[in-house]
């Protein structure tokens, strides 16, 4: 794997094009670690993400729309244009690359080359070992010696992307690269939930992003994740209200509207089902109780 590394301290910026994600003229992958409020990264060329944040969060995407949080990792799609800003005492570190780029790296990693060597677009459950590793990229970098470390975060990842195969497998296609296709199509979707779960969604114009019909698209989605595009939005709304519950000053009620719940009523009976406690219960109980939260929710997916 070709590695190039930059760093982006408290308020820098750094902007990087198609010839900087490469080394001696060979596709790379980049390496960047930013840490403080205000860094920003641009990168003006076709590139695919995959984005940990370490401490505080970072908005991401073209239009730096997207919120990401200590906790989780993105894995973005090849756009043609790619922004990174840092928010609060945030940490993060994220790997970049051109599709040649990263069909290079993850060519050298996996066992199945009949397999198509790019990640899914995804946002996953950064667990403890995932953050360690982060943490030891983000090190390595700054010394200039981040293979390992990067082999190490990829391998963690494709472990993850595996448990995809399931929905893959339930998606519609008489081929596993046309049930793939189907799948990485499904898969905008929810990360199209997943950055603006507190907004009013419409259907149509999810199906649209998925290039099907209304009918087809709830079909293909319930298929492949075994829930529709409704309930895995109102689990979206929900984790984010537990999120702000700990985070925010809003009182319940603003913190119910604030994740797209009109209805204060229907909120409470929702979180009380998905979290066991109500959402006043689990303020008053402090950081013991959110940690206990977090626990059930990764048991339960």
């Amino acid at each position: 794997m070709l590695l190039v590394s930059h760093r982006l301290a408290h308020g820098a910026s750094l902007d990087l094009s198609e010839r900087q994600l490469q080394a001696g003229g060979e596709p790379a992958i980049a390496v960047v670690s930013g840490g403080g409020r205000g860094c920003v990264l641009r990168v003006d060329a076709p590139v695919g993400g995959l984005w940990i944040p370490l401490r505080g969060r970072v908005q991401l995407g073209p239009g730096a729309d997207t919120l990401a949080y200590s906790g989780e990792a993105w894995i973005t799609e090849a756009d043609g244009r790619v922004q990174a800003i840092g928010r609060g005492n945030a940490a993060w570190v994220a790997l970049l690359g051109t599709r040649a780029g990263w069909r290079r790296a993850i060519g050298d990693l996996i066992e199945m080359p009949s397999l198509e060597p790019l990640l899914v677009p995804a946002r996953h459950l950064a667990d403890r070992d995932l953050r360690r590793s982060a943490i030891a990229l983000a090190r390595a970098a700054a010394t200039g010696s981040a293979d390992s470390a990067a082999h190490a975060v990829i391998d963690r990842i494709l472990a993850l992307q595996a448990g995809f195969a399931e929905a893959i497998a339930r998606c519609p296609g008489r081929t596993y690269a046309q049930r793939r296709q189907v799948f990485v199509r499904l898969q905008r979707v929810r990360l199209h939930l997943a950055s603006n779960c507190h907004l009013d969604i419409d259907n149509d114009a999810l199906a649209a992003m998925a290039s099907y019909s209304p009918w087809h698209f709830i079909r293909a989605f319930r298929s492949a994740y075994g829930e529709t595009p409704h309930a895995y939005l109102v689990r979206l709304r929900l984790e984010r209200a537990r999120r702000l519950l700990r985070v925010s000053p809003l009182s319940v009620a603003e913190i119910a509207l604030a994740s797209g719940f009109e209805n204060r009523c229907a909120f409470s009976r929702l979180f009380r089902q998905r979290f066991g406690v109500t959402a006043g219960a689990m303020r008053r109980a402090g950081p013991a109780r959110v940690v206990l939260a977090n626990a059930q929710l990764r048991q339960l997916g």
